[in-house]
């Protein structure tokens, strides 16, 4: 037989093993029907409401992967996925087993609220062993909408090891201004993760912990390290509106305990204790509010420095903000208090000392964050025009200085020199029988 002959079968003999192999393979794989009613049928189990499935089938080239396409959850706010490509081990999946080596997600929406709706159907059996269902994990557009209605976009990618341990991950924010990045790595095969995180032009970096406790029982506990991040940028990367501009440092903690992931991430609970030099307080003109009371506060005021601890609470309801201890100063003026922010509502109180601390007027911020109220008693502001006690106990023998001074800050136009004051009634003398 010629050379060439040989050569022509041989490759014959190839191509008809490849098709071969097609045949077996297209055997034990499903169909696209058995694909969708598979898939529709697993899902509603796993997540406990219906899913409804637009497309799903093999690609054959240039990987056989499974497309699905169009899916979404019956929900009053549905859970969409626009196309996520899943590429099977198919050697597993020969032997009947379900491995994905990699899943792509290219356009999702997920609203927090409905992610309470989810997970009230039978659980799905855990991976043990060795065994490793998905290898990696990669999205792009994913939109993230909070309880309160705030879309933000991520992109991001994860590698799995066995018990679904993240061994290597990254989150991204497209668009941001200032680059905004979460990476995780794993060290070893403990379950410790350096965290290092790029925002608002500075960094978060440190380390975090994942123990399972008696029960099986899981407990997530960090450090991290704010260092110079401006906080209006930061705040703007997801969407939201800082009160205050600056950059900020300090120290972070943060806890969380739960059986699940799920119930991890809904316990969370971060304390920050943070400085912050020049800045800005927006949209709040603090010396306008004292000289109105209250009623007039638009505008903005400088600060040379802020100081104080960020504690906040993840909850069934949503997250509960907590400052303690703030203080700030801004020239011959400081401030000290506390607010609470709670359901889009805040409740706070400042005493705002006029004179390096002998004097303070009391500031009260109330109400929902689309209508906050300011109120300053129109008693302490009387009393400060005439150099008398702002805050009982102080008594009116603290000086004329501090008549003065007061007197130049809350008067539009030039002082004037304070009345005396009018001397007590006398009382009516007592009733006789």
């Amino acid at each position: 037989m010629k050379r060439g002959h040989k050569w022509l079968v041989g490759l014959g003999l190839v191509l008809l093993l490849i098709v071969a192999a097609w045949v077996a393979a297209l055997r034990y794989l499903p169909s696209d029907e058995e694909l969708a009613q598979r898939a529709s049928v697993e899902l509603e189990a796993a997540l406990g409401v219906k899913v409804r499935v637009g497309a799903l089938h093999w690609r054959l080239f240039p990987s056989p992967a499974v497309v699905m396409e169009d899916a979404a959850t019956e929900q009053p706010q549905p859970i969409v996925v626009k196309k996520l490509t899943a590429y099977p081990d198919l050697f597993a999946l020969l032997q009947r087993r379900i491995k994905i080596d990699r899943a792509d997600l290219e356009g999702a929406t997920v609203p927090q609220l409905s992610l309470r709706g989810l997970g009230k159907g039978r659980e799905t059996p855990e991976a043990g062993g060795e065994e490793l269902p998905l290898a990696r994990f990669v999205f792009r557009d994913l939109t993230w909408v909070s309880r309160r209605g705030i879309p933000v976009v991520y992109d991001g990618e994860v590698d799995f090891d066995p018990g679904w341990r993240p061994r290597t991950a990254e989150l991204r924010r497209p668009g941001a201004k200032d680059a905004t990045t979460l990476t995780l790595s794993r060290n070893g095969q403990d379950d410790q993760w350096e965290a290092r995180i790029h925002v608002g032009g500075g960094t978060l970096h440190g380390d975090v912990r994942l123990d399972t406790r008696a029960g099986g029982r899981l407990h997530l506990e960090g450090k991290l390290q704010p260092r110079d991040i401006e906080v209006e940028s930061m705040m703007a990367a997801f969407n939201r509106r800082s009160v205050i501009g600056g950059r900020a440092s300090g120290d972070t903690t943060l806890t969380a305990n739960g059986d699940t992931v799920g119930e991890l991430a809904r316990s969370l609970h971060t304390q920050t204790i943070f400085t912050m030099g020049k800045s800005t307080l927006l949209r709040f003109d603090l010396d306008k509010a004292i000289r109105t009371a209250g009623k007039e506060h638009d505008g903005q005021t400088p600060l040379d420095s802020v100081s104080g601890r960020l504690d906040t609470q993840n909850t069934p309801q949503g997250m509960v903000v907590t400052y303690t201890g703030l203080k700030a100063a801004s020239g011959s003026l400081t401030a000290s208090g506390e607010a609470k922010i709670a359901n889009r509502r805040i409740e706070a109180e400042f005493a705002v000392d006029l004179v390096d601390g002998v004097v303070g007027v009391p500031l009260t911020v109330s109400g929902p964050l689309e209508d906050v109220k300011f109120s300053v008693p129109g008693g302490a502001i009387a009393g400060a025009v005439v150099g008398t006690a702002v805050l009982p106990g102080v008594g009116t023998a603290i000086g004329a200085r501090v008549g003065a001074t007061l007197g130049k800050i809350f008067s539009p136009g030039p002082s004037a020199p304070a009345s005396a004051p009018r001397p007590a009634k006398p009382a009516p003398p007592a009733k006789t029988r």
